[in-house]
């Protein structure tokens, strides 16, 4: 990838690693960059989650720098592109990396549409993975 044309993904649900649609079996591949947290509400839609930016909640998933072939994959599989179904938005905004020192990143992430959510608990810790592990509500 060259860096002019990689840009960085924040996931925080089935495409994080070892989950359902793990990033790292797309192509062409990822690149790993780290953990990170967004501000925000994770809610349960049942097999997927949804994340709502802003408030005081925090959101946790995984960075990584991907080629614009790669965001073309993304952004079907979360059907912004070609077909706009609603659902998600793709937004860009800065993530707070978890690394000594902290610093942000500025990533492309898919927000879910509120009216998605009415209904739907909201997983309180903030991170899918934990939760589907039944390491936290």
């Amino acid at each position: 990838m060259t860096p002019s044309a990689t840009r960085h993904v924040f996931v925080y649900g089935t495409l994080r690693k070892g989950e359902e649609r793990d990033i790292n079996r797309l192509r062409p591949a990822p690149q790993w960059v780290g953990r990170a947290q967004v501000a925000g509400v994770l809610h349960h839609l049942g097999s997927y989650p949804g994340l709502v930016l802003g408030g005081t909640g925090v959101v946790h998933g995984e960075v990584y720098a991907v080629s614009p072939e790669l965001e073309r994959v993304l952004d079907e599989i979360e059907e912004v592109w070609p077909q706009q179904t609603g659902e998600y938005t793709k937004c860009e905004v800065a993530v707070q990396l978890d690394t000594m020192p902290p610093r942000e990143l500025l990533c492309v992430l898919y927000e879910i549409s509120l009216e998605r959510t009415r209904g739907k608990p909201v997983i309180a810790g903030g991170d899918w993975v934990l939760h589907r592990a039944g390491r936290q509500t």
